[in-house]
């Protein structure tokens, strides 16, 4: 590798950073992993990424491809491999106001856009977290407080700029390379270096955001009543039941009605938000106007040492109250993993399930579970958690990609239903016949 990292140098304008160099330390940890790569390279411009590609395929190494490295797997790190580390290519443009046309580096950051955008009166939808990268994000599907009105952020994408495994720099779009364009959007870092995206922003206004808190004891009812509320409930409302919170008392901890109403008008949003304040006893409601970008928030970093696991599913219409029982119980026993439950529907659903790359148009809802702790913790809680999943199992199917702290097989097969994951193997097979990106929820070439 000595050789070819020597000539890698000759035509690599940004850092090469090695074992037992300055910055090596911070370099080789993601937010949530740490590995001990070979190399981290940082590009400063599509023609860095193009040599720091063409060098991993020529060394033959193991690649990691990192925008803002909170993907649970350590995906964004390896031990004795290369890493390209893209947060040098975040700039954050408007390419056309009137018509919302924005372009994102593959290195930024949800809170970068949202910093750029927000004095303009634009958005996208994202996530929930400004340091979570707009890479990792959008190549997964996207799913955050504007879902259901705007779709994920994926949904958005008009146009993607790549480097695939041979180093050639590619557009894709609806018009240029659509196979491409397809698998970018939902396939994660399959097929390719996505070094910016183009998006259609919409119109920002102020929200109406916060956290509407019920007594645990009255967790199935609340439970129910919300997924009925959501159902009929307009676009403009995306919504996140949280309960069960070890760091808030476990069983006894309050259920968590988060919401964010896209709408900065107080009678459309209390007229919106009064079926759900009266679903039970209202312990605490701080739902209050804000702007769009302030709905994102910091994200955590744990603490050295804390592992986690979180693992998720989709709930269909049929399924909902089936789910939501069983969860209710398991929320209220000794030892019960964090959980959450997402709201979906709205836009998501009105786009075909072949559309792009992520198929799960269908669900009603996603069901999160999260252990956090030392590793021992973590470990005890294994057996426990499995035995939740077994009794969701019949009532669930597929999964997020964004919310997964695993890629084995089972996880690849949950993410990609059959057809998607035999196309997605197909646009592999033609711009990544080799496998080099593999460091991901792995769709070999066909």
């Amino acid at each position: 590798m000595s050789s070819a990292l020597d000539t890698l140098r000759r035509d690599f304008g940004g850092d090469v950073i090695e074992p037992g160099a300055a910055d090596y330390e911070s370099a080789r940890r993601t937010v949530l992993v740490s590995g001990s790569p070979a190399v981290v390279l940082r590009p400063k411009d599509i023609g860095d990424v193009q040599a720091a590609v063409r060098f991993a395929g020529t060394a033959g190494l193991p690649l990691s491809v990192r925008g803002g490295g909170h993907g649970f797997p350590g995906h964004g790190t390896n031990d004795d491999g290369v890493v390209i580390d893209l947060g040098a290519l975040s700039e954050v443009s408007i390419l056309d106001a009137d018509g919302g046309l924005v372009r994102v580096g593959g290195g930024a950051t949800w809170g970068q856009v949202a910093d750029v955008l927000s004095p303009h009166g634009l958005g996208i939808s994202s996530g929930d977290t400004r340091s979570v990268g707009v890479g990792g994000l959008t190549l997964g599907g996207g799913i955050g407080w504007k879902v259901r009105r705007y779709g994920l952020a994926t949904d958005n994408l008009v146009a993607a700029e790549l480097v695939t495994a041979d180093g050639t720099v590619v557009r894709a779009s609806e018009a240029e390379h659509p196979d491409l364009f397809w698998a970018v959007r939902g396939g994660g870092g399959n097929v390719g270096v996505v070094t910016a995206f183009e998006f259609t922003a919409h119109r920002a206004t102020d929200v109406y955001a916060g956290r509407i808190a019920f007594p645990a004891t009255e967790a199935a009812t609340v439970l129910q009543g919300w997924a009925e509320v959501l159902r009929a409930a307009p676009d403009e409302l995306t919504s996140i039941v949280e309960f069960a919170n070890p760091f808030a008392g476990g069983p006894s901890a309050p259920v968590d009605v988060r919401v964010v109403v896209d709408t900065d008008d107080p009678a459309v949003a209390a007229r919106v938000l009064d079926p759900i304040r009266r679903l039970g006893t209202v312990l605490d409601d701080d739902v209050a106007r804000k702007p769009s970008a302030d709905t994102l928030v910091e994200g955590m970093v744990p603490p050295p040492g804390v592992r986690l696991l979180t693992r998720n599913a989709f709930v269909a219409t049929d399924s909902v109250p089936d789910v939501l029982r069983i969860l209710a119980e398991v929320g209220a026993a000794a030892g019960a993993p964090f959980l959450a439950v997402r709201s979906l529907g709205g836009a998501v659903s009105r786009v075909p399930a072949d559309a792009t790359a992520y198929a799960h148009r269908d669900a009603d809802l996603m069901v999160v579970t999260t252990v956090a702790g030392p590793a021992p913790v973590v470990e005890a809680a294994r057996p426990g958690l499995a035995a939740v999943w077994e009794r969701l199992a019949p009532h669930v199917s597929g999964a997020y990609v964004n919310f997964l702290d695993s890629a084995t097989a089972d996880d690849v097969a949950a993410v990609y239903p059959p057809d998607t994951r035999r196309r997605l193997a197909a646009v592999k097979h033609r711009y990544d016949p080799a496998n080099l990106f593999a460091r991901n929820h792995n769709v070999r070439p066909e």
